[in-house]
């Protein structure tokens, strides 16, 4: 296990980082998660955001995910309504494509705001780009958050209009399934989806529920699912006055933590097994003894199995 971490959320310390470049065993895949303290400034988070990409790089990572909304914690709602893109238009998606191209990797964007049908909502959206910089899957949050505490309130559907499908992406890696934060909290979600070996979860959770309950429910996820889960994280102080709760981490199908990242900018990294993953599933078949299905949710499947051979210049 290795783990990369940059003491505190700001772009000028990434160069402090110390890497441990510890190489993918064979027949193994270096994923990796990053987490940030994102705030309301749109192009110095994508700045933090490469640098960050770039360290997972370094240490071998060929599927990288972001945070939840890493490109912007806005102060108030308006300001992610502000800077919500179309899809396949925008500089918040050109910066996601051209770090995929660059570095010839999968990048999960964790979520951005795009455009939603009320002018003043958006859709928290997950887009996935693979080594091309194409943009291969789009999911849409379904489940909104919604939290009152007293002192401590949050309605996402304010902002947010809801999603209505589950994605899942049979990649070169293994069939992926994409989620958001929230939707964690409901398994029938990933159990509406065709046997996934990657679960991903970029979140934003909150420093209360994330303190009760964030380790919990990536671990179950993990555990009746046999899959590996990757949940990229805000952790920190924001300038909205918010706290998040960070401990980005990557949990293998047996519910073991193979890395992760208790608070502040930097990078969780590991290696998944898949042999190790079929062998489980061998062994404790319980994919194959459900008996209740969740037909109600729609789901689609995007094919994108082979990795593009790359393109060499004529000399």
């Amino acid at each position: 296990m290795t783990t990369k971490k940059i003491t505190k959320s700001t772009v000028a310390r990434p160069k402090t980082a110390q890497v441990k470049k510890t190489a993918a065993q064979a027949g193994t895949v270096r994923v990796a998660a990053i987490q940030m303290a994102s705030g309301p400034n749109v192009s110095a988070n994508l700045a933090e955001a490469e640098q960050l990409i770039d360290l997972a790089v370094d240490a071998g990572a060929q599927l990288i995910a972001l945070p939840e909304f890493f490109c912007i914690m806005g102060m108030k709602d308006a300001d992610v309504v502000k800077v919500r893109e179309a899809e396949g238009q925008g500089p918040i998606q050109n910066f996601l494509s051209r770090m995929a191209k660059k570095h010839q990797i999968w990048l999960i964007g964790g979520s951005i705001p795009l455009e939603a049908g009320a002018a003043n909502k958006v859709r928290n959206s997950c887009l996935v780009y693979d080594e091309r910089g194409k943009l291969v899957a789009r999911y849409d949050k379904i489940h909104l958050f919604g939290l009152d505490l007293g002192n401590e309130q949050y309605q996402e559907s304010r902002l947010i209009e809801p999603g209505n499908k589950a994605v899942v992406i049979n990649s070169p890696f293994g069939r992926i399934g994409l989620s958001i934060c929230y939707d964690l909290r409901f398994p029938e979600l990933y159990r509406a989806m065709p046997d996934v070996d990657i679960i991903v979860v970029p979140s934003a959770f909150t420093a209360t529920t994330g303190r009760a309950h964030f380790e919990t429910l990536i671990r179950a996820r993990a555990i009746e699912n046999l899959a590996f889960v990757i949940a990229p994280a805000q952790g920190g102080y924001h300038l909205s006055g918010r706290e998040t709760h960070g401990d980005s981490m990557i949990v293998d199908p047996w519910g073991v933590v193979l890395d992760r990242l208790s608070r502040g900018s930097g990078v969780a990294i590991a290696n998944i097994n898949p042999a190790y993953q079929a062998s489980l599933r061998k062994s404790l078949p319980v994919l194959k003894h459900r008996f209740i299905t969740c037909k109600q949710i729609e789901v689609e499947v995007v094919e994108r199995r082979a990795i593009a051979k790359r393109e060499t210049t004529a000399k």
